[in-house]
């Protein structure tokens, strides 16, 4: 196996704040896997490092060049490689993301199917992706969701001092489905109080209001506001599921969180075992890696999958958005090319 890494830096189209900081570019990574036995075919991959999670791109780029000394020689044999992997380094979910993406993707184009056939998934069972509106002036807000109107579903970042001031004037120009996001940006009083004050807005759920760690405050919030909570932070791999499933209603799934579309399956599984909600979401990405997380949305009941909508320069395409519906390409592996204007 064959492993070369290229950087791309992703351009947003406007600064993308949330509660705990502000991003304008995301200095991300391709990966391209090869085989000497399957000549002209690529398997691609995308890493999107973030130092929340542990992982800087110098970082991310060094796991991946030491990776590329340890794939095997099987590009079926993708459990064993990426146990392989997970022992040889710890933590850098993304870059693992990267490699387990482009196995995934290389072993559908060997067998010329796309993903979704490939796990046994139907096409026609993707959800709607939501729209994210990052944290602005109220009115800054609403104008950017009124701008967005051609999505059923908008994300609201919160965690300011006008929260309730920000979801009034968005229903002031919006009927869409809202769903908030704290960023772990409230303590849980905080949370408990300004949930409460906007229900009468008509949100769907509410996602990691307290911080990663206060899995008590967690619950605290759950047990005491009408709307579901999903755990963002606080559910990063599958271990977390099990701590997490009494404090919750559902949890948000990431690629570059978990360390890719196999730890994700699994993510599913047991989140369904404990009865939970899943949403499947993203980092800022390119068609890339938003395809391949899309290929896993027949399996989840809620899609944030918009990080290829907020930047300028995508270099790929892959998963099309029809009324919010996410449309799967039918192309074998993920059915991701590059754009043929070579944003």
């Amino acid at each position: 196996m064959h492993l070369t890494i290229k950087p791309v830096d992703l351009t947003l189209t406007t600064p993308f704040r949330i509660a705990r900081g502000v991003q304008d570019v995301s200095p991300n990574i391709i990966v391209e896997l090869r085989h000497e036995q399957y000549p002209g075919l690529v398997g691609l991959g995308e890493a999107s490092p973030t130092e929340y999670y542990g992982e800087t791109p110098a970082g991310a780029a060094a796991c991946l060049k030491l990776f590329a000394d340890h794939l095997g020689d099987d590009p079926f044999a993708l459990e064993e490689t990426m146990s392989r992997l997970d022992h040889l380094v710890g933590l850098n979910p993304s870059a693992k993301a990267a490699v387990d993406m482009a196995f995934y993707d290389l072993i559908g184009k060997i067998l010329g199917v796309p993903l979704y056939k490939l796990l046994g998934l139907n096409a026609q069972r993707t959800p709607q992706t939501s729209f994210t509106i990052g944290i602005d002036s109220p009115a800054q807000m609403a104008k950017k969701a009124q701008a967005a109107r051609q999505y059923p579903i908008l994300k609201i970042k919160v965690g300011t001092g006008h929260d309730v001031e920000t979801l009034k004037a968005i229903r002031d120009v919006s009927s869409a489905t809202i769903r908030v996001d704290a960023n772990a940006g409230w303590t849980p009083k905080e949370a408990i109080k300004t949930i409460n004050a906007l229900v009468p807005y008509n949100i769907e759920f509410v996602e990691q209001p307290v911080p990663a760690h206060d899995l008590k405050g967690l619950k605290l919030v759950r047990d005491n506001v009408p709307v579901p909570i999903i755990a963002d932070e606080s559910s990063v791999t599958v271990e977390d599921i099990p701590r997490v499933a009494d404090c919750v209603d559902g949890i948000n799934i990431k690629l570059m969180k978990c360390g890719g579309i196999s730890n994700a399956l699994k993510m599913i599984h047991t989140a369904r075992a404990h009865h939970l909600r899943i949403m499947i979401g993203c980092m800022i990405e390119s068609s890339l890696a938003i395809t391949a997380a899309a290929h896993l949305t027949p399996l989840v009941d809620y899609a944030d999958l918009d990080g290829h909508i907020l930047i300028d320069n995508d270099p790929y395409e892959g998963v099309q958005i029809k009324d919010g519906k996410l449309i799967l390409p039918e192309e074998h592996g993920l059915g991701v090319r590059k754009r043929a204007d070579g944003a």
